[in-house]
Order: C-alpha cells, then structure tokens, then sequence
C-alpha cells in the first residue's frame, strides 16, 4: 500500500493547507515561496511538522513519529527519532521549535528542551538535514547521543566501516538464549550482540542503515566534537532486541568501551553540525556525499563566534632524543594540563592524527585555545617506545587562514639494552591471533595454553586476550654473561582490561607481580566485541638479575576466573630489557 505524504507550508496569510508531495510542489511553483521549501509548522497539540519538498517528519514532545520520503512513511512500527543521555535514562523533551535563522535556501530549525538545543538545518532539495546540539544545561554525563529507530522490512541491513550486512532478524533471537549485556547464544552455537556493529569513531566516513529501496546515514565530516582518542570505539548500528527496530545510532559522546567518562559540559558546546542523509540505499552515493562533505568543513552557515574561530592549521615535527624520526606516531591535540587519559576526555574539542614517516604532523581546523600536544607509538620503526609525549601549553590563535607552527619537538625515549619483545608498543592488540575487528566470543578461539619462543616464535602466535584458567609463557635464553649481572624490567602493555580475571606473573616461577581488579580499571570491550582495544595501561616489573639465568621463561598464569563471559586482559606488547 503506497502511503502519500502530507507537507504544510505557508502559501497565503489566509490559508493553510494539506498536499502530497505532487500538490505541494505545483502549488509552490506559482507562488512566492517556490525557492524556500524548507519549512516548519507547528501543529497547536505539542506536535510540529518540519522538511522540505522531498521528506518531511512529525516531531513529537519526545519523539520523531513519522518520517516521509519517496512518498513512503520509514519509521513504521518503530520509535522514530530522539536524543538522550546516559544511556534510555533521559530522554530529551522539546518544549517548542522555531526557525532561528533563514538563508537563501535552508533554514535552521530550533527545537528547545531543558538540556539544550537541537537544530535542523534543512536545506531546499536535500534529502535529510543538517543537525547539531548546542548544550546549554546537561549534567555531568558519559552517554549523549542522537538516534533513529526505523521500519524493520524497510532497513534490513546495517553498515559502518568495521561491519557490513544484513541485521539479524528478530525471530532469530527469540530461538536464542540470553547469556548476558545485549547478547544471545544461538542453538548452532554462534552470538548474536548488538556490539558486534560497533566501530572505530575517527575511522568512519559514514554509517547507517539500508534496505533494496532506501537508506539513512549520519556523515561525520568533522570529529573535533567527539570525546576521546584515536581509539574511541562505539556502538553504531543494531537490531533492537525487544521490538527488531533497526537502529542508527549516533553516540557523539560515548562510553560503550570506556572505564571512566563523566564529563562536565560548558555551556555553549556544539556537538556538529553532522549531516543525516537519505537516499536509496547505495553505498556509492553516501561516497560520493561525504567527498561533497568533507570539502565543505567546517560549514560556513553556521554562525557561532567559537565555532568559526579556527585556525587553517597546527603542524610540527616529532625527533625521539635517539634521533628516530616519531615515524607513524599517533598525535592528539587535547585538554592542557591534562587529568585524565586521552581515551576518557571529554568537556571540549580533540583532535587527532598520525605523524608522516619523517615525524611530521598535521592537524586542520583547530578551534582557537589552549592545548596539550601528546604523542605516542603506533607501532612501525618506533614500536619499541615505550613512553608519552607530553607538551602544554600549545597556543593556537588567530584567523582562519593563520596556520601554528610548533618548534621542531624532541621526545625524550631511555637508552634501550632490549632481552625481547613480544608485539609492539601501538595500545592496540594489532598482529595477535585473532585481533580485529568485532566479534563477540571472539577470546573463547584463543587457547588456555601457550608458549612463545624468543628467536624462533611470531607475533602471531600470541593471542590478542586471556580468558582461560593456564598459562602463556615466553621462553627465552641469556648468555651465560648476563645472568647475574644486571636487573632487568618486564614492561606490560594492556590494550584493555575487563576485571574478573587475574593474571599472576611470575619470571623463573617467581611471582613478580599481577594483573588484577584491585589495580586496573575495568573497561567493557572484551566482553562487548572488542578485539583491538579498550583502556589503556601500562606497567613495569623489575626481576633481580639473579633469578635469571641460561634458559628463562616468563608465565602469565590464570588461576580463577569471573563467572562472567569474556573477562581478562587484551595484549598490547610485553618487553623486557636491562636496566
């Protein structure tokens, strides 16, 4: 059955009226309104309508009830659109709407809660709209996000750079059995989780939702606004377990992967402008969108003093003090004077990139302040460093065309006599066994025993996690010469860590140390799909020299485990050297 949209649009002082998408644009042709077609009306019952000439949705107290494009509603039997914070606890609820600003062919539609502002900027022709929030009395929070729950027959599938295909039908869970956070065992064995389409933020172009016909998109051009690092990971897509809504979600400040974010939020923070796109459903043309996208950051309609005061850019160059080039190193212009790990900030803008093979970097669109610059290995020729960049007090200042300059930038890195190194220093499980992607039960492949061979083993044969009661053990011999005569320091780099399991570490059967709950904090992503990373940490454990001798080995032993799924350490790297 073909359901015909319904638009109101201002034609006269004295008429309003109703028409099918056909109607309206006749009608508009032989008015004085034909070149703006972007509109919002309020319906007098707490209810507004807002669009153009190709879609237009019924904005309710609380949520976005209907959606009509291509002459077919897409929200169905689902939710619609809305935005919360701290997970479904708050919802935001819109006490009115107006148009703020008129250009010569969009407008910017308001709509106002306790919380803040959410804005529409609709433009004529475009299938979607602009948005971005602009906080003005959100509490101290770790989840904010804006999302769509749509027709489950229309959107079928479900994509984000890590993840690509169809969602699983909601009759699939109703055969499956629920074995803990928003994840199903089926009879064949497998997992479904909603965290299986989950992704890298900084790495997406795009991701939304598709079917045959039709397709919605969010289009992050801009990242600044995110919270986090280069490994901010979050939930992007899913089939909503309870009722098979398919939904897009986008959690522009998340915490799905994190072990601390509560953030405290300046009034005046934007989070955008984003683009919420619709179309057939084709990847091609989001493609082709997001290159448009990406030209047109940061967009020049939007008038705010903060937002346009930017610079074009802030580069630099990165020497480590042994005189490497910081080749590949992963940069991040963040809060100055830092108190928190560049994975949990989250108050204001970040920026983030990777340095060139001659240690050189490049940050675009800045936005005018204070910041610290810090730097750290993203494995390569510098993936035996260990240690952080540090430097506060970065001005970046002046016009838009003003590009900041950093003096040539010397990372102090110690003097290494390196024994081994299993993986490298990059605070990802990247060249483990299977490390990548997202895939729940993923650690359940990873064996309870394991023994890595210094001179004849590969990275390979490590496994990204531990979650099984054994031992992985690195062998490794010393000459004869070495073994009395210095003390050496085990470093321990975890990717992330999920608390339940602990970790007994013992050189030559001495126990050196542990990794536990009572000193990490947990992060969820071993038990909500991730493979790569989660919070990172770092420790170090000195061996007296004199338990080492000819033939050594090093054993991380699990003795207990959570009575939790998927509990334990993901792996970064493990180095050993003399001290």
């Amino acid at each position: 059955m073909v359901r015909w949209v319904v638009r109101e649009q201002y034609v006269s002082a004295f008429c309003m009226m109703k028409y099918s998408t056909v109607a309206l644009g006749l009608l508009l042709a032989g008015t004085s309104q034909a070149k703006q077609y972007g509109f919002l009306k309020d319906n007098g019952n707490g209810s507004w309508i807002i669009g153009n000439d190709v879609w237009n949705m019924t904005q309710e107290r609380i949520y976005g009830s209907k959606l009509y494009y291509k002459d077919q509603e897409l929200v169905g039997e689902a939710t619609g659109h809305y935005v919360s914070y701290n997970g479904a606890a708050s919802n935001l609820a819109w006490t009115s709407a107006k148009i703020v600003k008129t250009g010569s062919n969009y407008i910017d539609v308001q709509f106002d809660a306790t919380e803040g502002e959410m804005h529409w900027v609709i433009f004529n022709g475009l299938a979607g709209a602009y948005q971005y929030f602009v906080n003005r009395a959100l509490p101290v929070l770790g989840e904010f996000r804006t999302l769509w729950r749509l027709d489950n027959e229309t959107f079928t599938s479900a994509y984000n750079a890590d993840k690509d295909g169809v969602l699983p039908p909601l009759s699939e869970y109703a055969i499956s059995t629920k074995v803990q956070d928003e994840t199903w065992k089926t009879p064949e064995g497998k997992y479904l989780t909603k965290y299986d389409w989950s992704g890298f933020v900084r790495e997406q172009e795009y991701w939304g939702v598709y079917g045959d016909n039709f397709g919605s998109w969010y289009l992050h051009p801009g990242k600044d606004y995110f919270n986090g690092d280069h490994l901010k990971q979050e939930l992007m897509n899913h089939r909503e377990s309870a009722t098979g809504d398919a939904v897009q979600l986008n959690m522009i400040h998340g915490t799905h992967f994190q072990a601390l974010s509560n953030d405290v939020l300046p009034n005046g923070k934007i989070w955008g402008p984003w683009l919420w796109y619709l179309n057939d459903g084709t990847k091609a043309d989001v493609d082709r969108r997001y290159n448009n996208e990406i030209n047109s950051w940061p967009y020049k309609w939007l008038d705010d003093a903060a937002y346009n005061s930017r610079v074009a850019s802030v580069t630099g160059k990165l020497l480590l003090s042994d005189g490497r080039p910081a080749a590949g190193a992963a940069v991040f212009l963040g809060d100055n004077h830092p108190n928190k790990t560049t994975l949990d900030m989250g108050s204001d803008y970040y920026y983030t990139t990777y340095a060139d093979n001659d240690g050189s970097f490049r940050f675009t669109d800045v936005r005018t302040g204070l910041y610290a610059l810090q730097a750290w290995s993203n494995g390569g020729s510098i993936g035996d460093v260990t240690t952080t960049f540090l430097k506060n007090d970065v001005d970046v200042s002046g016009s838009a065309t003003s590009k900041t300059r950093l003096d040539k930038l010397t990372w102090s890195v110690p003097t290494s006599n390196t024994i081994f190194q299993v993986g490298e220093f990059d605070r990802k499980s990247t060249g483990f066994a299977f490390s990548g992607g997202f895939g729940a039960g993923r650690v359940d492949k990873c064996p309870a025993n394991l023994t890595y061979t210094v001179g004849s083993s590969n990275t390979a044969d490590w496994c990204f996690a531990q979650n099984a009661k054994g031992t992985y053990s690195i062998a490794f011999p010393l000459p004869v010469s070495n073994t009395t005569t210095s003390d050496a320091l085990l470093t321990v780099s975890l990717a992330g860590y999920s608390q339940g399991t602990t970790v007994n570490i013992f050189a030559n059967d001495v126990r050196i140390g542990n990794l536990s709950s009572s000193g990490i904090l947990s992060d969820p992503s071993l038990y909500r799909s991730g493979t790569v990373a989660g919070e990172w940490h770092q420790f170090e454990f000195p061996i007296n020299g004199s338990s080492l001798k000819a033939s050594n080995k090093i054993d991380f032993r699990v003795t207990s485990l959570s009575t939790s799924l998927w509990r334990g350490p993901i792996y970064d790297a493990i180095k050993l050297e003399w001290i």
